[in-house]
């Protein structure tokens, strides 16, 4: 194998390399920002829950 097909296999594999790193970044600052408006949502569902304690606590059917 010549240098410069040698050459040229190391840049495909480096531009690869940092191509997949930088969409786990992506995907990874993706979950972070989901996680936190989940961590949000809990929250506000916890403060309505304070505020008025009795909605939602009472279920009533009739068939």
């Amino acid at each position: 194998m010549d240098i410069a097909r040698l050459s040229m296999a190391m840049s495909t594999a480096e531009t690869s390399s940092a191509y997949g790193v930088a969409m786990l970044s992506k995907s990874l600052d993706q979950a972070s920002s989901t996680g936190a408006q989940i961590v949000g949502m809990m929250d506000a569902a916890a403060m309505e829950l304070s505020v008025n304690p009795h909605i939602g606590a009472n279920f009533d059917m009739t068939v």
